[in-house]
């Protein structure tokens, strides 16, 4: 029987030393740094979000309890909680943000995924959630009188539903402000909702030959230009080609504005595009895959350690996030690699349970619930037991 090491450490394989170490010398990061290393921050930190660890005490702790087996994982001891704290606090959020983007290329030319829509457009969804702080810990993201919060701006590619993008800024902080500065590959189809209606923004998507699909505020001025026909089934009720602006302000390309009745709310969905070519019902359909943002989201914020913090630098909070980040793209890329339907939420409960056993990681991925193989035969250990007898 081969032998195998603890399914932490098959997963730390994912992420090449060598390349680690390039990232390392690339940031600067282990400048003026005595004994404890960035693989070892890194190893930390992703055993607070995979061990579901709450402080720097678990963190430390947790690994403590372990130490016989720390040293496969290239961490020859337990981190003491000052060390962790310092490194959280001075060493860049940098690296870990290029670790995310690494694995993101890995899991992205690995695993495929199949398209929901004909089209071969490279369909993105923009969208931001924010994450409320402690305004006298934070006293850096300072967001209300007695609030503080960061925002996470993330673009989600369909195509496996991964994050493309991450940008964590302080949550004053606007989204249009944040997209303003976003370049996008001509040909891209963007999904966004209207906390990103910029007419100006519009024009320069339109000129970059990149669609968009979002949502027209009420209180929009417009001129119709064209009443296109209707499709007899389903639930448009208007496909109109219009001048966005008002008198003293028309923007040079038509848009389409779209009327979808939504049996469920009663009342109808009026979205807005720069793509006069798709069927209306695409487009309907398009926009309700803005939802899987959302899903995004609420996976990261309920599975991962996104609502508490180990440290309330800005430094320490976005390394903290990066690799929460770094845990959800891992545990994605495991959920699409196995043939048992995982869902995510079962995926992080048993994982956690198991990380420091020693099997095989897809095969346990694969059958969870069946017993690990025997390490020796039947006849071999009544071979030995007679040996043992004489």
């Amino acid at each position: 029987m081969s032998r195998v090491c603890s399914i932490f450490s098959q997963l730390l394989q994912l992420f090449p030393r060598w390349e680690f170490e390039q990232l390392v010398r690339r940031h600067g990061a282990e400048r003026h740094a005595r004994g404890f290393t960035c693989w070892g921050q890194f190893i930390a930190m992703l055993f607070c979000q995979l061990g579901q660890a709450h402080s720097l005490r678990e963190i430390c702790g947790g690994l403590a309890a372990c130490e016989g087996k720390l040293r496969h994982l290239g961490l020859p001891d337990a981190p003491k909680r000052s060390t962790l704290a310092y490194a959280n606090a001075h060493r860049p959020w940098e690296l870990f943000q290029s670790v995310f983007e690494q694995l993101y290329q890995r899991c992205q030319g690995l695993v495929g995924a199949p398209r929901r829509f004909r089209f071969r457009y490279r369909l993105l969804t923009l969208d931001s959630t924010m994450i409320d702080l402690c305004a006298s810990l934070y006293d850096w993201a300072a967001y209300k009188r007695t609030k503080g919060a960061v925002k996470l701006h993330l673009l989600l590619d369909h195509q496996g539903y991964l994050p493309q993008l991450v940008v964590i800024t302080p949550g004053k902080v606007q989204e249009i402000e944040v997209a303003r500065r976003l370049r996008f590959q001509p040909g891209t189809l963007l999904i966004f909702d209207r906390g990103y209606v910029d007419y100006q923004w519009f024009e320069d998507l339109t000129r970059q030959g990149v669609f968009f699909v979002t949502r027209l505020r009420s209180d929009a001025h417009y001129r119709v230009r064209e009443e296109r026909p209707l499709p007899q089934r389903g639930n448009i009720r208007r496909d109109q080609v219009i001048h966005l602006g008002s008198h003293w302000y028309r923007q040079p390309h038509p848009l389409r504005r779209l009327e979808v009745y939504v049996p469920e709310w009663e009342e109808s969905l009026v979205l807005l595009t720069n793509h006069l070519g798709l069927g209306p019902t695409t487009l309907s359909r398009l926009y309700r895959e803005r939802w899987q943002v959302e899903v995004f989201f609420r996976a990261l914020k309920q599975n991962l350690r996104v609502k508490s913090f180990v440290g309330t630098s800005a430094n320490a909070l976005k390394i903290q996030i990066w690799t929460a980040l770094i845990a959800l793209l891992l545990l994605k890329y495991l959920q699409l690699r196995a043939s048992y339907g995982w869902s995510l939420s079962n995926l992080v409960a048993l994982l956690r349970q198991q990380l420091f056993a020693y099997r095989d990681l897809f095969a346990w991925l694969n059958q969870p619930f069946e017993p690990p193989p025997e390490p020796f035969p039947a006849a071999a250990q009544l071979s030995l037991l007679a040996g043992v007898e004489a």
